[in-house]
C-alpha cells in the first residue's frame, strides 16, 4: 500500500515526457504477451496532455501513477491507467480507478468505459473486481479488444 504522502495533480504540457516515460515502462511487460507495443506506448502525449484529462499521482514527490480520461458523450472513457513498475501490485491501480469514478461523478456522468487487450488477463480481472462488466469483444489481428463498462451507481469499488 501507500507508504508516504501522496498528491494528485492534473498533467500539464511540461508533464508530457514524464507521462510517456511512465506509460512506456508500465506497459513494457505486455510486449512479449502480444508481440507488439500496446497502444498507450505509442501515444502522442504532447497532444494527450492538451486534449485529455490526465491525473497524476505523486508519492513522496515522485510520479507513481496516472489515469488518462476523456469525456465521450454520456460517459467517461478511461484511455490509459499506468503504475510505476516498482509500485505495481500495491493498490495504486485501485486508487487510480477510483479517481476516474470521482471525476465522472463530478462531471455528472454515471458511466465509465474502458478497453483492453484480451491477453491482459490481470487487468481484466482487476476491472471486474472493481465492478466493470465485459460489454463486447472486437477481433483484431493479434487477439481481441475487450470493451468494458461500469455504472457508478451499480457497484462499489474495493
Amino acid at each position: 500500500m501507500l507508504d508516504g504522502p501522496f498528491a494528485w495533480r492534473t498533467a500539464a504540457r511540461e508533464d508530457a515526457a514524464a507521462v510517456r516515460t511512465l506509460t512506456r515502462a508500465a506497459y513494457a511487460k505486455w510486449l512479449p504477451v502480444i508481440g507488439r507495443e500496446p497502444k498507450p506506448m505509442g501515444a502522442d502525449y504532447d497532444v494527450a496532455v492538451k486534449e485529455h484529462r490526465i491525473d497524476l499521482l505523486d508519492l513522496d514527490g515522485a510520479l507513481v501513477g496516472l489515469v488518462e480520461m476523456v469525456r465521450a458523450g454520456d460517459h467517461l472513457l478511461i484511455v490509459n491507467v499506468a503504475v510505476a513498475v516498482d509500485r505495481q501490485g500495491k493498490g495504486l491501480g485501485h486508487r487510480l480507478m477510483a479517481r476516474a469514478e470521482d471525476i465522472a461523478a463530478e462531471s455528472g456522468l454515471a458511466e465509465l468505459r474502458l478497453y483492453t487487450h484480451n491477453m491482459f488477463a490481470d487487468n481484466i480481472r482487476l476491472y471486474q473486481r472493481l465492478g466493470y462488466r465485459i460489454d463486447r469483444e472486437e477481433k483484431i489481428a493479434d487477439g481481441a479488444v475487450v470493451h468494458m463498462s461500469k455504472r457508478i451507481d451499480d457497484a462499489q469499488t474495493e
